[in-house]
């Protein structure tokens, strides 16, 4: 049963995209809630064009695929707190590192925004973030020793990353640290990806202002492919993912050259 309507509607919408359609019974049977509030919940996402709604349910749609991030649910939630602590171990104070926009690297900004607060080190030499992503921009904004710079560019609603010409055209002048990269799959030998290629441009921008490139995904995303390529595995320096990963999968990255931490 969802514990709150966030993750409520979050369960909802995967019943929808797993299904294709589902109806009012259905909803109440698996969410554990009122028909009445199971139709205010369909309401609410199909008033977002979220779904499509039906007498006595609701239909997936065509942008029923590709979500807005508050409203997905977090799988392998507990791998990917892992993988974002350990990406935040990583990090040194008076660094410069870059994050793209994604549900792991939100995870990380949050880590990285709790340790900077923690550690006194942060106080005399702060980190800077450079990100294309706006809700980790706000995120991190208001934590005192972290820094934050924010490309340019227009917002994708489905993931917050600001996309377009605009949001390349500082990247050239920074210089950074480590990019920390969320993605939709990871191929060892081909190459990085994710689902839309105004993403891929500006990730791929922010590997190219960076010494190392991070890759942070849970197992799901080792061995899978999406639309749009970031950059080749070779461009790659370390891959942190939780230890769930297929140790075939594993060891293919590692022959590829890639350092491979298990969180």
């Amino acid at each position: 049963m969802a514990t709150n309507r966030h993750d409520r509607l979050s369960r909802l919408v995967d019943l929808v995209i797993e299904r294709g359609s589902v109806r009012v019974e259905e909803i109440q049977r698996e969410l554990g809630i009122s028909p009445a509030t199971a139709r205010r919940d369909l309401d609410a996402l199909a008033s977002q064009q979220l779904i499509t709604r039906t007498r006595g349910g609701a239909l997936a749609n065509a942008s029923s695929g590709e979500l807005p991030l508050r409203y997905r649910a977090t799988k392998q939630g507990e791998q990917k707190l892992r993988i974002a602590q350990a990406a935040v171990a990583m990090v040194h104070p008076g660094e410069v590192i870059a994050l793209n926009g994604g549900t792991t690297t939100t995870g990380m900004a949050l880590e990285l925004g709790i340790r900077s607060s923690s550690e006194p080190a942060f106080a005399d030499r702060p980190v800077t973030v450079v990100t294309n992503a706006v809700n980790i921009a706000t995120d991190l904004a208001v934590r005192p020793h972290v820094r934050v710079v924010v490309t340019g560019g227009v917002a994708r609603a489905q993931s917050y990353e600001l996309v377009g010409p605009l949001a390349q055209l500082s990247l050239p002048q920074i210089s950074v640290d480590t990019a920390f990269l969320g993605v939709h799959g990871i191929v060892a030998g081909k190459g990085i990806f994710t689902r839309h290629e105004g993403e891929a441009a500006i990730n791929a921008a922010l590997a190219r202002s960076a010494r190392q490139v991070v890759v942070i995904a849970d197992h799901s995303k080792l061995g899978e492919f999406a639309f749009a390529r970031i950059l080749d595995s070779e461009g790659v320096g370390v891959l942190v993912t939780d230890d769930e990963a297929d140790p075939a999968q594993v060891e293919k990255f590692r022959r590829a050259g890639v350092k491979v931490v298990l969180a």
